[in-house]
């Protein structure tokens, strides 16, 4: 291609990239699912005592329909427990399906249950190296659920972090069943979520006790329902409805409401309707496809949301043959405006932001921009542009009315004609020391760009120990390695937030650079996060020292350590050693940390499993020369910048 091309052609040029590396694999992918649908029900090819096992327990109208496959039979798989706030509302939630889909003309049955943890429990526990991996066990169990072939079509019931994509790939690998995803909705607002953050630091800093910190927290964290911050599991439900697996505007109103419960019963009747006995078939396979991909990326990135889900979207686009690369979501956010300002990000929450005109507004937004394919199959039916409509209750009755067509809150959310930046929340940087990520939606302009001496910590438990001690003065590129997911299942490192907060507060030019995770609610701070290749791996990470001078660079994407290239290659790879993986249960993910693949082929398990072939299943990234609106584009791939 030659000569400069706009946004609008250059996110159909990117999608085309997508199509064409992802060709073998997707291919393969839906040769599978078409010999699903061409057999017809599973349900009736199972053999006598097979299905007597299946309706054994089934009251007599059970049994009837499933003696038979002209009624669609529904699977429900739920991440409920009452431990985690978003997931408490569900309890009541598979009762209430069931009556809805018998209405609609079909059966349900709970096909099984997936666990669920609450990262913001297990934040600086040893339970949060489970974390990362609990998507790929979540994905395992959905599997086992609707692996007994009695199904004709799938609810998922999941809310939070790892749960949404975990529950979707499982989903995936059944993608000749229509699929819906049913939320539960964000808790009312609580203590305004600066108040939150200034009475951490404040902890932090030994000038409140923790009986205030704890008062603060259950001020802010009060109640049935998604915490209300844009961290990762809100950032879930933005990609779910954007994606087309919600109903739209499914995804913010509060649990226990009227709307919330029709737009319940609504779900469930609608995946009813679209199995092979209804009239508007809709396998999820045929919903989630490289434009549906990219619309996520483009949502996640128009509202500056979770960095997971540079990890987390690779994952889900594999599992449906499609290679989605960090490359991709680097030169979209080029081209993407950043049209939302939600905590961390701002000071609003995301109940602020649903009133302000939610994602309707943001997806008619993009949509009027060019920035979305509207030419996408959903769970409603076809076309994005329906998701710009909202839900309401007249009457007791359900209905869709036009939406928002200009914001109600310019602080929260904003027209693509006045963006708050005019490029996306996410970068993805290049150098000599790999490439990461960093969320640069709540960074400050004057902190983009950042050079300075590295200290080097092979834990957050040892650097939180040298701030605590008062150690960390000057400027400084913090550096904490031996983070990533072979070394110990990626855990989040939110808890450095505060104590890094401190340090540039008062003055101090600081950066971090980690082969490990920031929470979905990082702030402030520039940091490079996800270094791949990790330390564990023998990547460069491994061999900083302290004293390094490094650059990260925001603007230019650029992570590099001023060390000449040959005396860095000449020194040894630190390695840690730590004691053996037990507690909390780590012992029993040995294997996942053995086998897990690189953040940015999305830190699984799964491998080559997921249908990957040809040379981004080598464990090397591929790059390309970035986007810029306006500027001569080359699409093509070429090699490893890092190499």
């Amino acid at each position: 291609m030659n000569g400069p091309i706009g946004p609008i052609s250059a996110i159909q040029e990117i999608t085309a990239r997508i199509a064409r590396r992802s060709e073998l694999t997707r291919t393969a992918y839906l040769e599978r699912v078409s010999e699903a649908i061409a057999a017809g029900p599973a349900r009736g090819r199972l053999g006598c005592s097979n299905l007597a096992h299946g309706f054994a327990a089934g009251d007599a109208q059970e049994k009837t329909a499933l003696r038979g496959t002209t009624k669609p039979n529904i699977a429900i798989v739920s991440a409920y427990n009452d431990l985690l706030s978003a997931h408490r509302p569900f309890e009541n939630y598979p009762a209430r399906i069931k009556k809805s889909v018998i209405r609609a003309g079909g059966i349900a049955q709970f096909a099984g249950g997936v666990p669920a943890m609450c990262d913001g429990i297990t934040q600086g526990r040893d339970g949060m190296q489970l974390s990362l991996f609990s998507r790929d066990v979540i994905a395992m169990s959905t599997a086992v659920a609707l692996s007994h072939e009695m199904f004709d079509g799938a609810i998922m019931l999941g809310v939070c972090d790892k749960i949404v994509p975990g529950l979707l790939i499982g989903a995936l690998a059944f993608g000749h069943l229509p699929t819906v995803l049913i939320p539960a909705g964000p808790m009312t607002s609580g203590i305004p979520n600066g108040e939150k953050a200034r009475i951490r630091k404040q902890f932090e800093q030994g000038l409140v006790d923790r009986q205030t910190l704890l008062e603060a927290e259950a001020a802010s964290y009060h109640g049935p329902g998604t915490c209300t911050f844009y961290g990762t599991a809100n950032s879930n439900q933005l990609l779910m409805e954007v994606m087309g697996l919600h109903l739209p505007g499914a995804s913010l109103p509060n649990p226990g409401t009227e709307l919330r419960d029709a737009l319940t019963d609504a779900a469930a009747a609608r995946v009813t309707g679209v199995t092979p006995q209804g009239s508007e078939y809709t396998p999820i396979a045929h919903v989630i496809d490289e434009k549906a991909v990219v619309n996520g990326v483009v949502g996640l990135l128009a509202t500056g949301g979770s960095t997971n889900h540079t990890i987390h979207l690779v994952a889900i686009a594999r599992a449906a043959g499609i290679t989605l690369t960090w490359d991709d979501i680097s030169d979209l956010g080029r081209l993407v405006p950043l049209l939302s300002r939600i905590y961390p990000n701002g000071s609003a929450d995301v109940n602020h932001f649903h009133a302000a005109g939610g994602i309707g507004l943001l997806i008619r937004e993009l949509l009027d921009a060019g920035l979305l394919h509207d030419d996408v199959q959903t769970i409603a039916g076809p076309g994005l542009r329906r998701y710009t409509e909202e839900p309401v209750v007249v009457d007791g009755s359900l209905a869709w009315r036009p939406g928002p067509t200009r914001t109600l809150d310019a602080d929260v959310l904003r027209p693509v004609s006045d963006p708050f930046s005019p490029e996306g929340g996410i970068r993805i940087v290049h150098g000599n020391l790999g490439q990461a990520v960093v969320k640069v939606s709540a960074v400050a302009p004057e902190h983009l760009v950042i050079t300075a001496p590295a200290r080097v910590f092979d834990t957050d438990a040892d650097f939180l120990t040298t701030f605590r001690a008062g150690d960390l003065d000057g400027d400084a590129v913090v550096v904490i390695r031996h983070q990533g997911p072979a070394a110990n299942g990626m855990p989040e490192l939110h808890g450095l937030t505060s104590a890094l907060g401190i340090m540039q507060d008062r003055g101090q030019r600081v950066a971090l650079v980690t082969d490990g995770r920031m929470s979905g609610a990082s702030g402030a701070i520039p940091a490079a996060i996800h270094v791949t290749p990790e330390a564990a791996a023998g990547g460069p990470i491994a061999r900083i020292q302290d004293g390094d001078v490094i650059t990260l660079d925001c603007l230019t994407s650029t992570l590099q350590v001023d060390v000449e290239p040959a005396v860095l290659a000449a020194r040894p790879i630190v390695t840690r050693t730590a004691a053996p993986a037990f507690g909390a249960g780590r012992e029993l993910f040995a294997a996942f940390r053995s086998t897990v693949g690189p953040a940015d082929q999305g830190a699984t398990v799964f491998g080559d499993t997921l249908g990957m072939l040809g040379s981004a299943s080598n464990g090397a990234s591929t790059h390309h020369s970035g986007i810029e609106t306006g500027i001569s584009l080359d699409l093509g791939t070429s090699e490893r910048r890092y190499a």
